[in-house]
């Protein structure tokens, strides 16, 4: 790769790393504020948002970044225009049928994440917030749509904050307007229409807003033929997420409110440190992909790994540790204690799988960069299918740690897989990337230790000042730990990041 592109690439990261970082931290603070509605409201809303999403995967970001990109990238500038047009006229074809069932169906498809007879959700409260947050699902295509197209041209800076807008958005109504379930569930979808409307002057600011038309293009049957194994990984996610979430509704109120909690600190460690330079070189990837130039793919695939596992790893074991502190700060007013011992004990054990599953986010990536979709969507699909097999397992075993040790387990076995796959088919650095992690593992696993003793000292979490200052005191010491090594042992990556950020 060259200077230039290398500069670029380096560029493209640390921009949608900033968006990231902004869009996570926004939507922490709108999932403590979240915290502050009743725990039934709560519950409700985790089982109502999760209907939108059945479909969100598939239609929105997943398989339209996934399948959109590789095949934009490869036309000439007026086939792209009229292949878009096409592209977000059967999209929003989809979607307005979608939205006609989904709302008319709201009662049956929230029974399928409640288990028969549940006391923990408000089954007509989750209808009812289900039937309005279903327009979220067509905004969020939409915002993919045009998510799709700036990254194609590597414009990530407005598609990378889109969704700052949609937080700030959620954030403002929840604040301004009365805490009840009907507002809670107007502010994600009228979010998800600022995220798609803050995208719309860029798009004309560099020519790229399609003007969606019905009508079929040749390129759109390479889409779906692409998305058609991709729709098999996300059935299987979704069941997975369905399961989990029956799962879920059998354990005491607020489990459901704590998991989410888990996942908005997990999904904010994994968006900023694994999504998004996964994010950001992705069409480069796909670029590399279509020249066929793999020394140079195999190089970028590489050297992505290494700083996504140096950051990855340290994020991982601090969090192992700290997880009842970062839970504590999601306990506000309310005085139901389940979500925060739930909270806990899921993002525990669940911060094991971010470095396994950091490195199968990018390796995904790359085989859908060269538009090879058997082999990782099977492996995916068999994974997920799997992971709920072991929490059916463990879960009676462990309780609630069980959904992270089972996820940690696929991880590392998903990786194992797909290593092979790539090495067979590039040849995969071995040897370099495991020099690697033999260094930063130990790294991270001694400022996880530092971490804990600071904890020795520390007031007992469960509360936001102690959330606050265990993630402050305990992070920042395992962290300056961590950094205080890799300049010690000379680890590359330190020497990186400095010479990125100058740049």
């Amino acid at each position: 790769m060259s200077a230039s592109r290398r500069v670029s690439a380096v560029r493209n990261t640390l921009v949608v790393m900033l968006g990231t970082l902004g869009s996570r931290l926004l939507g922490l603070l709108r999932q403590l504020i979240i915290n502050r509605f009743d725990t039934h409201v709560t519950d409700a809303f985790n089982i109502a948002s999760s209907i939108p999403n059945l479909f969100r995967e598939l239609l929105a970001e997943g398989a339209l970044v996934n399948s959109f990109i590789p095949v934009y990238k490869g036309l000439d500038e007026a086939e792209k225009r009229r292949f878009a047009s096409a592209f977000m006229g059967a999209l929003l074809g989809v979607n307005l049928v979608l939205l006609a069932l989904g709302v008319w169906a709201a009662p049956w498809l929230v029974q399928l994440f409640v288990v028969v007879n549940s006391t923990t959700v408000d089954l007509s409260l989750a209808t009812t917030m289900t039937r309005l947050m279903m327009p979220f699902l067509m905004l969020i295509s939409l915002s993919a749509v045009a998510m799709g197209l700036l990254n194609a041209d590597e414009h990530f800076r407005e598609s990378s904050f889109a969704p700052i807008a949609f937080n700030i958005v959620s954030i403002v109504m929840l604040l301004a307007l009365p805490d009840t379930a009907f507002w809670l569930a107007i502010s994600w979808t009228v979010g998800g229409l600022a995220q798609f409307l803050v995208q719309l002057p860029a798009l004309r600011r560099y020519g790229l807003l399609p003007t969606p038309r019905l009508g079929w293009h040749p390129k759109l049957g390479r889409v779906l033929a692409l998305m058609a194994p991709f729709a098999l990984t996300t059935g299987s996610r979704q069941f997975l997420n369905l399961f989990v979430r029956r799962l879920l509704s059998t354990f005491p109120q607020g489990t459901l409110t704590g998991y989410s909690n888990a996942e908005t600190v997990f999904q904010m460690i994994m968006g900023l440190f694994v999504v998004s330079p996964a994010l950001a070189l992705y069409p480069r990837l796909s670029a590399l992909g279509n020249e066929r130039d793999w020394p140079g793919f195999r190089d970028l695939t590489l050297r992505a790994l290494r700083t996504i596992t140096f950051v990855a790893a340290p994020m991982s074991a601090l969090l192992v540790v700290l997880a009842p502190y970062a839970i504590s700060v999601f306990s506000l007013s309310d005085t139901n204690t389940g979500k925060f011992e739930a909270g806990s004990a899921i993002l525990t054990t669940w911060a094991l799988a971010i470095v396994p599953w950091g490195i199968n986010t990018f390796l995904l990536r790359t085989f859908y960069a060269r538009q090879e979709t058997r082999w990782p969507v099977v492996v995916s699909a068999t994974s997920f299918l799997c992971e709920v097999g072991l929490y059916y397992v463990l879960t009676p075993r462990l309780g609630l740690y069980g959904f992270g040790v089972a996820s940690s387990t696929m991880g590392v076995v998903t990786l194992v897989v797909l290593t092979s796959l790539y090495h067979r088919a590039l040849g995969f650095p071995f040897a370099a990337l495991g020099q690697h992690l033999a260094r930063v593992v130990p790294m991270a696993a001694v400022a996880g230790a530092a971490a804990l003793l600071v904890t020795r000292v520390l007031p007992a979490p469960g509360s936001p000042l102690a959330g606050v200052l265990g993630g402050a005191l305990g992070g920042g010491v395992g962290l300056a730990v961590y950094l205080a090594l890799a300049v010690a042992l000379r680890v590359g990556e330190v020497d990186t990041l400095v010479k990125r950020f100058r740049r």
